[in-house]
């Protein structure tokens, strides 16, 4: 299983997912169509899937246009997020495959919006697994609340996301990962891992590398939002329970001005 970064628009990342034995690929968000078929000519790849996230234009935007570029494309978008495009409607559990050895699991990750699907990548033994969780989870942060609750979000993130094994990459759907990491050293200023993945993601920015992929180990880590089960975090924010804490922590990251 290999995985590319494809750099869209301003900040947004698409990715190309492919079985180097078939050349069968998937592409995860796919905003700029001629990119992505770009990408595609020149690894010689036969593209089968869109894996979309969530329904904001800057992720399902490109839909239209990869139907009519590669007419027997299927499109996947969760059931209740009214994706611009979707051919196949996908649910918590569904699972996709590609190639020989690639399998998908659909993930309901609800909150950013209240259909917000991160897609679970596995490929043969060896491979680490991957996570693609468009705006729910970001490097070192999470989405705005636009269509959920703190519940949600801390469900999302706390126990769907937290609990796939440690070493599975994680891919997003944005380059924040500084902001972020400033942001996160305000939460917890005493916090080493923090302070040493902010160095290491000035010095990518400054060479104009991604930051991505995290892992879900450094996300549990160095990512205020998924370390709300630890009392001291509660404590710093002035709250008693995680999900209030998660709360606060959005709420204060929404105000910042760093």
């Amino acid at each position: 299983m290999q995985i590319l970064h494809i750099p869209c628009l301003e900040d947004n990342y698409s990715y190309m997912i492919f079985d180097e034995a078939t050349k069968e690929a998937a592409v995860v968000d796919p905003v700029e169509p001629h990119k992505i078929l770009r990408v595609a000519e020149e690894n010689a790849l036969h593209l089968k899937l869109v894996l979309t996230t969530h329904h904001h234009w800057d992720h399902a935007g490109g839909n239209e246009k990869m139907k009519q570029l590669v007419p027997d494309i299927k499109i996947f978008g969760g059931s209740i997020d009214n994706v611009q495009g979707c051919t196949n409607k996908v649910e918590n559990g569904d699972k996709l495959s590609l190639g020989g050895d690639i399998d998908i699991l659909c993930l309901h990750t609800p909150c950013h919006t209240k259909g917000h699907i991160s897609y679970y990548v596995t490929g043969k033994e060896g491979d680490d697994p991957a996570v693609f969780t468009g705006d729910t989870l970001f490097v070192a942060g999470c989405g705005k609340f636009f269509e959920g609750t703190a519940e949600q979000m801390y469900q999302s993130l706390c126990n769907t996301l937290g609990s796939l094994p440690k070493p599975t990459r994680v891919y997003c759907g944005h380059e924040y990962t500084v902001k972020n990491l400033q942001f996160a050293s305000t939460v917890e200023p005493d916090n080493a891992k923090i302070s040493q993945k902010l160095s290491w993601a000035e010095q990518k920015k400054k060479n104009s590398l991604p930051t991505v992929p995290s892992t879900i180990e450094e996300e549990l880590e160095t990512n205020p939002f998924m370390r709300v089960d630890i009392p001291d975090v509660q404590g710093k924010v002035g709250c008693k329970s995680p999900v209030e804490a998660l709360r606060k922590i959005r709420e204060l990251k929404d105000n910042w001005r760093g």
